[in-house]
């Protein structure tokens, strides 16, 4: 079982892709505060179904990997904290040539979905990590879809007003976060650490 504690680290983790996504949008549309609202929730609705997905197929599989699920979240809490701290220090230029259709294409609630969909992808992986450890998703769940919401709402709010150069530092702090909780969760399975 996960404390409140790693669940709230978890669930700002989770958030830090849709955070620093949402100031580079922010940044880009000025939105107003009910548009930062709607799209916030757009942001937490979708990143809250995703690890229920991941759960869900984790489920699945845990009878065949009930050996190894903690190494298993560990590899899959650290590729997605590792995933994060590149992004976050990748430069500008990269990032705006990798963007499909440049600034074009960011508009719109497809764009939007698109956005809140790929920064959500990493949640699904997470969802699977948790399956193995049998925790409680639907809690975890709310949690980081509620965490979302607000941070993608006061990311598209901030990004408004300052820019994009803050969405990178909440990146790179929720990756190694990230690293930590998988990490934790190896040494306590194998009882290094007291649970």
């Amino acid at each position: 079982m996960m404390s409140p504690v790693a669940i709230a680290v978890l669930s700002v983790s989770m958030s830090a892709d849709a955070f620093a996504a949402a100031i580079g949008r922010g940044a880009q549309h000025r939105p107003t505060v009910p548009q930062a609202l709607r799209s916030g929730l757009v942001f937490g609705v979708i990143e809250a179904i995703t690890p229920l997905i991941g759960f869900a197929l984790g489920v699945a599989a845990a009878g065949f990997v009930a050996a190894i699920d903690h190494w298993i979240a560990f590899g899959l809490l650290g590729a997605v904290g590792a995933k994060m701290i590149w992004e976050a220090l990748k430069r500008e230029d990269e990032v705006e040539a990798a963007a499909p259709g440049g600034k074009a294409a960011s508009r719109g609630l497809l764009a939007l979905v698109a956005t809140a969909v790929g920064t959500s992808i990493d949640a699904g992986a997470v969802g699977v990590g948790l399956a193995l450890l049998d925790a409680n998703i639907w809690l975890i769940a709310a949690c980081i879809g509620f965490t979302t919401f607000a941070l993608a709402t006061l990311g598209l709010l901030v990004g408004k007003a300052a820019g994009t150069r803050l969405g990178k530092i909440v990146e790179l702090i929720g990756g190694v976060a990230l690293i930590a909780l998988g990490l934790k969760i190896l040494l306590e399975h194998l009882g290094v650490l007291a649970g």
